[in-house]
């Protein structure tokens, strides 16, 4: 956090945590996401048994013959339950940022584009909404709707739509005062045609970098969720529900918990880093 007596930490273009990267380590890093998203969208092909029947021994250690990761406390391998549940989180994370980004971009759009009274509104709706706690708030939805991930997933939408909308609507505010607006303003252009030909296509940039940036905060909200049984119900397989299940196991078998939880770190540092290398690779306005 900066403070008064601190100098803030100016990160340039082109650069990771402030060390400089060239495009071939930013493709080197989307390469990670991309590796991240076929493991989880092969998760079933990959997996060795079924998840969510006993395929061994009880609390078996990783590396135990026929299971790379061990077995949990009933005989389930943990290293199918592991990518299974990589594949919810993953695929529930991207459809949460994908669902907040079509709301809040276009309620950013055309806050920033019509401006007046109805930016006016759009904001003061979009405050209202970045006033409430957010975790709290997807927590009161699950519970009132009632435990599965599709309430799960409408929960954090319903909080995480309002943080595109104002960094969306800053973007198009910015761009529409750029001169070669004013000039397709002077030279005719209807707002509809300024839209969708200048605005949309300006914005979309940082719109995919925002949302690149933010799978892995998605990742550790869903698994804290989860985690309070606020997820998919048992047996299902689910990072942050089979480490909770597993938490009084921490100290003589440590894996079983251990593992998803690793699962969770892993997908949150893939897409941050991942993030990174979107960022660098598209031509954000700086």
């Amino acid at each position: 956090m900066t403070t008064a007596f601190a100098p803030r930490t100016r990160i340039r273009p082109g650069s990771i945590g402030g060390v400089r990267v060239g495009r071939r380590a930013a493709w080197a890093l989307v390469g990670l996401l991309v590796a991240l998203t076929l493991v989880a969208l092969l998760a079933r092909l990959l997996a060795p048994y079924d998840p969510v029947q006993p395929a061994g021994g009880l609390s078996l250690p990783p590396l135990s013959p026929d299971h790379l990761l061990g077995t949990d406390q009933i005989g389930r391998d943990l290293l199918s339950r592991t990518l299974l549940g990589v594949q919810a989180s993953w695929f529930s994370a991207l459809a949460v940022v994908a669902s907040g980004l079509l709301i809040g971009g276009a309620v950013g759009l055309v806050a920033g584009a019509a401006g007046g009274w109805v930016d006016a509104v759009l904001m003061r709706v979009t405050d209202l909404f970045l006033a409430l706690p957010g975790a709290l708030v997807a927590i009161a939805i699950v519970a009132a709707l009632g435990p599965g991930l599709g309430n799960t997933l409408l929960g954090v939408a319903v909080v995480w739509w309002p943080y595109y909308a104002r960094i969306i609507r800053g973007e198009t505010v910015a761009l529409a005062a750029r001169p070669h607006l004013e000039a397709a303003r002077l030279a005719g252009a209807g707002r509809i045609r300024l839209v969708a030909r200048h605005l949309l296509p300006g914005v979309v940039p940082t719109a995919i970098v925002t949302a690149s940036l933010d799978i892995g905060n998605v990742v550790l909200l869903l698994a804290g969720l989860s985690f309070l049984g606020l997820g998919q119900p048992a047996p299902a397989p689910e990072l942050g529900a089979d480490t909770a299940r597993a938490l009084s196991q921490l100290l003589s078998h440590w894996w079983v918990p251990g593992i998803p939880g690793i699962a969770v770190l892993v997908l949150s540092l893939v897409a941050n880093i991942g993030g990174d290398g979107i960022r660098n690779l598209l031509p954000v306005r700086r």
